[in-house]
């Protein structure tokens, strides 16, 4: 299930793109399959390898195109391992509402970007995010819970502040919005309840079928309910005498 939309962040095979935050790999694994050269990073060591394992049956399977490379790396997004302007294209996908300091990894990232390279930030949507927080203190108090809900003028302005330049926005994930309203109602740990498992089933089928009944409600639904907040940006280059006052 992506969030990215590949139509509205092209991507060229070759491209050395940064997956920060990967978490299980979604985004990163679609980007190797395109013919991109990937670093899929997370703090969670247990999903990196998980990820690395991905990966390799990837390439093993002939999945990705010839010139394709995808490494896994355990590390800090407010301390990339990576020198100045190394990616051509960055994304970080709800990963921001987690980061107390989210100007730093920020920071970090347009640091790691190349003049002319894209990003894509995807996060919660305040409203949807708002029901949840009230249904369910559970949701957001826990140990790497969600810390604060982001309005989409405010990401784009933290965005602009980093001095990128935002190009496009959407919502995504309309459907999922309603699971994780009855999830915070009946209890984030309680599968078993008989609403939550037959929406449950919904979503799978949904993912694995791609049914158009689904598709279209979930186009029709996005801008009302959608999940998530995604927004697309560029890093511009330099004028050519502000770029040579920055090397001296």
């Amino acid at each position: 299930m992506l969030t990215v939309d590949f139509s509205r962040f092209p991507l060229a095979p070759g491209d050395r793109v940064l997956d920060l935050g990967c978490g299980a790999g979604r985004h990163a694994f679609e980007c190797y399959r395109r013919g991109a050269r990937v670093v899929a990073l997370d703090q969670n060591g247990e999903e990196i390898r998980e990820v690395a394992k991905w990966f390799a049956a990837m390439k093993e399977a002939g999945e990705a195109p010839a010139g394709a490379t995808a490494t896994a790396l355990e590390g800090d997004a407010l301390a990339l391992p990576f020198p100045d302007e190394s990616f051509d294209v960055v994304i970080v996908s709800e990963v921001m509402e987690h980061i107390p300091d989210d100007k730093g990894v920020l920071a970090e990232m347009v640091r790691v970007l190349k003049p002319g390279g894209r990003i894509a930030v995807t996060v919660p949507r305040y409203g949807p995010e708002k029901v949840c927080w009230a249904l369910s203190d559970a949701y957001h108090e826990v140990e790497g819970g969600h810390i604060r809900i982001y309005r989409a003028d405010e990401l784009l302005a933290r965005i602009r502040e980093a001095g990128l330049r935002p190009y496009g926005t959407h919502h995504a994930h309309a459907l999922h919005s309603p699971y994780w309203w009855l999830k915070c109602a009946f209890g984030v740990d309680n599968d078993k309840a008989l609403p939550v498992r037959a929406y449950h089933k919904l979503l799978v089928w949904d993912i694995m079928k791609k049914p158009l009944a689904t598709r279209v409600a979930e186009r029709a639904l996005n801008p009302v309910i959608g999940k998530s907040f995604v927004a697309y940006a560029t890093k511009p280059h330099l004028p050519r005498a502000a770029a040579e006052a920055a090397a001296q």
